[in-house]
């Protein structure tokens, strides 16, 4: 049974996951726009869009957890490269890199969650017992 507490949780993590796709996805399509390489635009778009996400997400969606700034880095390293592989994929089925980025961000929503929950804001009562 999921509690009253998660599901707002899980409300706000999609509000906060919209601003941080809006940014993200909006420094993707401004870099293709201005002619980079769909790589080049989404790692550079990662790396800016790590600290703003670091920054909803710590402070208006799991404001339960402790510090967790390096497990944050660390889980955004893996979900780059998951990321990369989903674009990489996606790109064969769907050539146009605007289309393929937004089906490949769509992609991971779940999966991000996920793991920021469960491994990079864990609860603060948790904190000593990890």
């Amino acid at each position: 049974m999921i509690t009253r507490a998660r599901l707002v949780e899980i409300a706000r993590y999609l509000v906060a996951g919209v601003v941080n796709t809006a940014f993200g996805y909006g420094l993707y399509a401004g870099l293709l726009w201005l002619g980079l390489d769909r790589y080049v635009a989404q790692a550079i778009g990662y790396v800016l869009g790590t600290g703003f996400n670091y920054l909803t997400y710590s402070r208006h969606v799991f404001t339960d957890a402790g510090p967790a700034k390096a497990r944050f880095v660390a889980s955004y390293a893996v979900n780059y490269l998951i990321n990369l592989a989903g674009l990489k994929l996606v790109s064969h089925v769907i050539p146009n890199p605007y289309a393929a980025g937004a089906v490949t961000t769509l992609g991971v929503v779940a999966l991000n969650y996920l793991v920021l929950r469960r491994l990079v804001f864990r609860p603060r009562e948790n904190q000593g017992a990890a």
